[in-house]
């Protein structure tokens, strides 16, 4: 059992100010055996606006944004070499949370982060933080790149640490401080990080971690003394959110839901489309803001790409997460699992043929919120299948007759957040792509989110963006400072 008793807050480490109680403790349920592996206490208000305080007085009177951006560069490298001795032991405290298989735990929560550390490093160090700009009237204009001040920082359970640390680390380098809300379903690798933080000797106030539910983040959202919010959820929180944000007229950037599609074309392959979408629909159980779960293929071949990604989806291996051969674990929660079988009884009512899968438990499991990769044929992309983000394994075949209608399908949906395109000929790929009214997309691959690229997305997928030198940008305000000759 890994208990966590106290918060981290101010630098240090500290019970709540209600003290732990029973109702304020926030238990970790493994979803593939269904007991609790840990616990950790939760924040009351009192210790939300404790933590805002301690951020508040690190930015407005401690040293962090006051370094150099060297300075806080090498703190950032102090921290991911810290990190980077723990690698095993957060990838396995993260499988074991939220049921990822270990072999993309290991990746994508810790490998993908790692790099992230050091790519944003590497920007920050390059990073335009003063500009010379000749004025109109004969003043030279000398433009400084300022932190934004105190972030509140509200990630989920899906990619707990990747997510933490694309918010965390370039508000961090910018000169920012944090207050991180971890869902309570991932609380416990917040709290990891957190030692990890203090490890690294960062300033008192600069990083705190507030564990909790809504109501946590509903008062760090609002809270008077946050100047920045950066959220990832779902689009129904994504827009209360921007609420409470418009109400203090905070800063916001919202990382939302998507219902990506996959438009493979005349020219692809069957095999290697079916390939890729293994990864780049099922990753992590399709529990992935940026899946592709919308596959649209043409008539003529429809059933070539449904048997290619039958037998694909029906090959793959699901099981206990801790097991390095599993590539389908359980999804994060019983509320999860049996929202997902909701959609798949709502397919197979509408009409869409059920190839592959379905809703009962996989063969030789008794316990743990599973779910088998399930493939809809035959369906429309006005079913609810289609036009909903289901967040599990479950995949939508939706066939066309031409380009410009694969391009019609892809672009009718309230979300925008990814998509990808299947082609033998990579330009005419490019060309789909700018097509696609998405904030990302991918040729022959799903979309990788690379530190170096923007992400984020546009329509009901959320504004603002998360990565590259953007990601650094989104926790800045430009200062103009002009003078007159002395």
């Amino acid at each position: 059992m890994y208990d966590r008793d106290q918060l981290f807050i101010d630098g240090k480490w500290a019970p709540p100010v209600s003290g732990l109680e029973a109702p304020a403790a926030l238990t970790v349920i493994s979803p593939h055996s269904e007991e609790a592996i840990g616990q950790a206490v939760c924040a009351g208000p009192a210790d939300v606006d404790r933590a805002v305080e301690a951020a508040r007085a690190a930015f407005d009177a401690g040293p962090w944004p006051r370094m150099q951006p060297a300075e806080r560069i090498e703190a950032i490298t102090r921290l991911a070499g810290i990190y980077k001795q723990r690698r095993a032991e957060m990838a396995a405290l993260i499988s074991a949370e939220i049921g990822a298989p270990i072999t993309f735990a290991k990746m994508a929560q810790v490998r993908l982060p790692l790099t992230m550390m050091s790519a944003f490093c590497g920007l920050a160090g390059n990073y335009p933080w003063q500009q010379a700009r000749p004025g109109l009237y004969g003043k030279d204009i000398r433009i400084l790149k300022q932190p934004v001040g105190v972030v509140g920082a509200v990630v989920p359970w899906n990619m707990p640490q990747f997510l933490t640390v694309a918010k965390v680390v370039p508000a961090l380098l910018a000169g920012c401080s944090v207050v991180l809300k971890p869902a309570p379903e991932s609380v416990l690798d917040a709290q990891l990080l957190a030692e990890m933080v203090a490890a690294a000797e960062l300033p008192p106030g600069v990083f705190n971690v507030v564990p909790g539910g809504r109501d946590v983040g509903e008062r760090l959202v609002s809270h008077p003394g946050v100047d920045k919010v950066s959220f990832t959820g779902s689009t129904a929180a994504g827009r209360q959110v921007a609420l409470a944000c418009a109400a203090g007229l905070k800063q916001v950037s919202l990382e939302l839901g998507g219902k990506s599609a996959a438009i493979v074309l005349d020219d692809a392959a069957p095999a290697a489309v079916a390939t890729a979408i293994q990864m780049a629909s099922l990753a992590n159980s399709g529990q992935v803001c940026n899946a592709l779960s919308r596959i649209l293929v043409p008539a003529a071949r429809k059933d070539e790409f449904v048997d290619a990604l039958a037998a694909g989806m029906a090959s793959m291996a699901v099981g206990d997460p801790a097991d390095p051969n599993t590539q389908v674990g359980p999804l994060v929660a019983r509320r999860q699992q049996e929202r997902v079988r909701g959609y798949i009884e709502s397919g197979k009512s509408e009409g869409a043929r059920l190839v592959t899968g379905g809703g009962d438990m996989p063969d030789g499991l008794d316990t743990g919120w599973y779910v088998r990769p399930t493939l809809f044929s035959d369906a429309h992309n006005d079913m609810r299948i289609a036009r909903e983000e289901i967040f599990g394994p479950v995949l939508t075949v939706i066939s066309y007759r031409d380009e410009d209608e694969a391009i019609r399908i892809a672009n009718d949906s309230e979300y925008g957040l990814a998509g990808s395109v299947f082609t033998a000929d990579v330009d005419r790929g490019y060309g789909v792509a700018g097509r696609v009214r998405s904030g990302t997309f991918g040729v022959n691959e799903g979309y990788i989110m690379d530190p170096a690229a923007p992400f984020g997305g546009v329509k009901n997928s959320g504004y603002g963006r998360e990565l590259g030198t953007e990601g650094i940008d989104s926790y800045t305000v430009s200062q103009s400072i002009s003078a007159a000759a002395s």
